[in-house]
């Protein structure tokens, strides 16, 4: 029996929430998606504290929880290694979250209602709940890439997105090798230069009420340098991935 849904998510220091996280996800697997074949993959990337722990622990309370451990990567990486998990296993629609309890599961439906118009959906957070100089470096990305790429996406990086296997087979294959600071956004253009609906549709943004952001102001600062620099180089291979999307 194919796997109707996998949900995949990264996971680093969320020791405070992860065992809630991990509920409320295969809650929703066991009632939305009830009577289907789902799968919740969650990929610990080299967690310091408990994480990891926990996911072991509470593993055999939920058939549906596939864990893997990595060594520290980063989140970018994690999403990777998730999103080539769910590949491996089959998976015929792929849905990424973070497991920083900030979004709402029941959101997921939005998404999962357009399934048959686009292979690629992306959620928007309308009323996002980050501190100010997130938000600030956030929007300048989003104008960068709309002058790099002459695309504009409402919140390219977000961790709410709905893909079809078959696709995000696809998207994999065309990523850069080494895996970018921040995959998703990759993935996000070359799905709207395909020809893609992502739809951007709105979605709750909880505030983060356990945990720490593991990216700060002056790393970010740098790692948004990085990004740019990343994008500048992806736009000459860009026409090229896009025709080995079709």
């Amino acid at each position: 029996m194919s796997i109707k849904l996998a949900i995949v998510m990264p996971a680093y220091n969320e020791e405070e929430c992860m065992a809630d996280v991990v509920k409320i996800w295969s809650d929703l697997l066991d009632t939305e998606f009830a009577g289907e074949n789902t799968r919740l993959i969650v990929v610990n990337d080299g967690s310091k504290d408990k994480t990891g722990k926990i996911l072991d622990q509470i593993q055999p309370q939920y058939p549906k929880l596939v864990v893997v451990h990595q060594p520290n990567g980063g989140h970018g990486n994690a999403v990777v290694h998730a999103y080539r998990k769910a590949v491996e296993l089959g998976a015929e629609y792929v849905f990424q979250t973070d497991s920083d309890d900030q979004f709402i599961p029941e959101d997921v439906k939005k998404l999962w209602e357009k399934r048959t118009q686009s292979d690629f959906i992306l959620g928007y957070r309308q009323v996002r709940h980050d501190a100010i100089f997130r938000l600030f470096i956030t929007r300048i990305l989003r104008w960068s890439m709309f002058f790099v790429y002459g695309t504009f996406i409402m919140d390219s990086n977000i961790p709410f997105r709905l893909i079809k296997g078959s696709f995000l087979k696809k998207l994999l294959a065309q990523l850069p090798n080494p895996v970018p600071f921040a995959p998703n956004i990759f993935i996000a253009i070359m799905a709207k230069k395909s020809g893609q609906e992502l739809f951007n549709i709105p979605i709750v943004h909880k505030e983060r009420a356990t945990g720490e952001v593991s990216i700060q102001k002056m790393k970010l600062l740098k790692v948004c340098w990085q990004s740019f620099k990343e994008l500048l180089n992806f736009r000459l291979e860009l026409n090229t991935k896009i025709k080995n999307l079709k």
